[in-house]
Order: C-alpha cells, then structure tokens, then sequence
C-alpha cells in the first residue's frame, strides 16, 4: 500500500473514531539523565518524614479520650460531632496517609491529607501559644511550640506539589494522552 493510500485511509478512519496522541516531555536540562542522589535525598526524606508522622498518629490513638478532651473538644469546638471521632480521623490520617506516602501510592493524596492535619496542629499552637515572639525571640524550651508543625506542613505542602520523585511504587510518567476532539 502506498504512502498517500495509507493516509488516506487514516483520515477516513479519523472521522469515525478519536485519534490518539501521545506526548513525551522532557526536561531539556535534564537531557534523560537521573539525579540519583537528588532522587535518593527525596526517598529519604519521604521515609523518615513518613515513620515520624507515623508515631504521632499513634501517640494519639494512645489516648484518643485525653486528646480529644485536651485538644479537640478545647481548641476546636467549631468542630461538627463528637471530639472523639476528629482525634480517631487525625491519628488514621497520620498513619494511613505516611504510608501512602511513603511507598508512593496516591503520595500526592497523602501529602494532602497530612497536610490537612499539620494545618490544624499549627492553628492549635498559634491560638494556644500565639507566634511567642517568631522570628526572633528565643524561647525558654528551645523551640517554638509550632515549629514541628509548620516544618510538617512545608514538607507534607512540598510532596504534594513535587510528588514523591521516582523511588516510588506508584510513579507519574512524562507522558501525555490527548484524543483531540473530532471535526
């Protein structure tokens, strides 16, 4: 079959059904090369992040009735419900999110939902504590009470944005499907 028989085939194949369209895109500086150390740093980072969120999540299905009195049922009375169901969805999140995360399975979703959570324990500490003079007091313990809060957000906030690099089970390839629309 010729060249132009072939084409002319495939436009009048086109008018009955979609085309279908795949894009490659690469980075340009990247030039196909991998940053293995880059992408270990982000491996390790998403797995010790993962293992330290994983035991809050577990501190607070510890004593789920102290967490909810102390905390929920204090802090957030705007809540719809009873405090206790909040504290078992918080330490679910934090558990079941990190391992998402971890593997790379929805890491993205993950990253969401421990993002959720980090944004309520930041809003604890500021309304319990305030800012305590943030950026440039030092405080008596060392710390400010938010600090472990806000440095989850940003790193939770950084994988949803980034996703969980290419050590992960569940990898987002550079290819894109587009079946245009047919004339």
């Amino acid at each position: 079959m010729s060249q132009s028989s072939q084409s002319n085939s495939g436009a009048s194949k086109s008018s009955t059904a979609s085309q279908k369209v795949e894009v490659v895109v690469q980075s340009p500086s990247s030039q196909g090369e991998v940053n293995i150390l880059g992408e270990l740093a982000t491996f390790s980072l998403r797995i010790a992040f993962s293992l330290f969120m994983i035991h809050h999540g577990l501190e607070k299905l510890n004593d789920p009735e102290g967490f909810s009195q102390f905390v929920v049922g204090k802090y957030f009375g705007f809540l719809p419900g009873d405090p206790i169901i909040w504290t078992y969805a918080a330490g679910i999140t934090q558990i079941l999110c990190p391992i998402g995360l971890a593997t790379g399975v929805f890491a993205r979703i993950s990253s969401l939902g421990i993002l959720g959570t980090m944004v309520f324990a930041c809003y604890f500490h500021f309304i319990d504590t305030g800012l305590e003079g943030f950026p440039f007091a030092v405080v008596e313990a060392h710390n400010y009470a938010f600090e472990l809060s806000a440095i989850y957000a940003a790193i939770s906030f950084y994988f949803l944005c980034a996703g969980p690099g290419r050590l992960a089970l569940f990898r987002k390839t550079n290819k894109i499907t587009y079946y245009p629309k047919g004339n």
